[in-house]
C-alpha cells in the first residue's frame, strides 16, 4: 500500500480550534497551576514541552501544522510523549524558549490561563479550545481582549520574538 505521509495529517494529528484573549492581569479564582517550559526547535514546526504539575512532569514532542498559514486560529497538532531521557537530549537543539504557569478559571472550567514569565513578564492570555462548530464565547473576564487571529499572541511567535511588551490587541 503507497500511502503519501504528509505533515499535520493522518490519524495521530487532531484539529485544535482556539480562542484566545488577553487579559488585563491574572484574575482571581485560578485553580490548577501547572509550569510549562516550551522549546519551540529552531527551523521546524516541532514544540518540544515540559510540564509538570501535581501529579507529576510530562514530556511532549509535538508538530503544529496550520492548515491555514495565515490563521492561528486552527492547527493540526501531532504529540509524542517522551521519556525524561529522550526530552534532554531533544532539549540540546536550538530553540525559542517560553516559560508560563497554567492555570483554570475555575474547578470545572474549559479556560485555561497563561500567565508568562521572562521576558514576557506581565502578559497574561486565557485561551479555550472549541470545537469545529461551536460559536466563539464572550470574553472569560472583564477588559479581556480578542487575539485569536493575532499571530503575536500564538505560541511559536511569542517564544521566537524578543518583544518585552506588546501592545493593546
Amino acid at each position: 500500500m503507497d500511502v503519501q505521509r504528509v505533515p499535520g495529517e493522518g490519524r495521530y494529528a487532531h484539529v485544535e480550534r482556539e480562542q484566545r484573549w488577553r487579559l488585563p492581569g491574572r484574575p482571581d479564582g485560578l485553580v490548577a497551576p501547572a509550569e510549562i517550559v516550551d522549546h519551540y526547535l529552531v527551523g521546524t514546526r516541532l514544540r518540544l514541552r515540559r510540564i509538570t504539575d501535581e501529579s507529576g512532569t510530562t514530556y511532549k514532542l509535538g508538530q503544529k501544522v496550520r492548515p491555514d498559514e495565515t490563521s492561528p486560529a486552527v492547527v493540526k497538532l501531532t504529540n509524542i510523549y517522551l521519556s525524561p531521557a529522550e526530552y534532554a537530549v531533544l532539549a540540546t537543539l536550538p530553540h525559542d524558549g517560553l516559560r508560563k504557569t497554567r492555570w483554570r478559571l475555575g474547578p470545572e472550567s474549559r479556560v485555561a490561563v497563561d500567565e508568562f514569565h521572562g521576558a514576557r513578564e506581565g502578559l497574561v492570555l486565557a485561551e479555550v479550545e472549541l470545537s469545529a462548530d461551536e460559536p466563539p464565547w464572550p470574553p472569560p473576564v472583564p477588559g479581556a481582549v480578542d487575539v485569536t487571529l493575532d499571530d503575536r499572541f500564538s505560541g511559536g511567535s511569542l517564544a521566537r520574538t524578543g518583544l518585552v511588551h506588546i501592545g493593546p490587541g
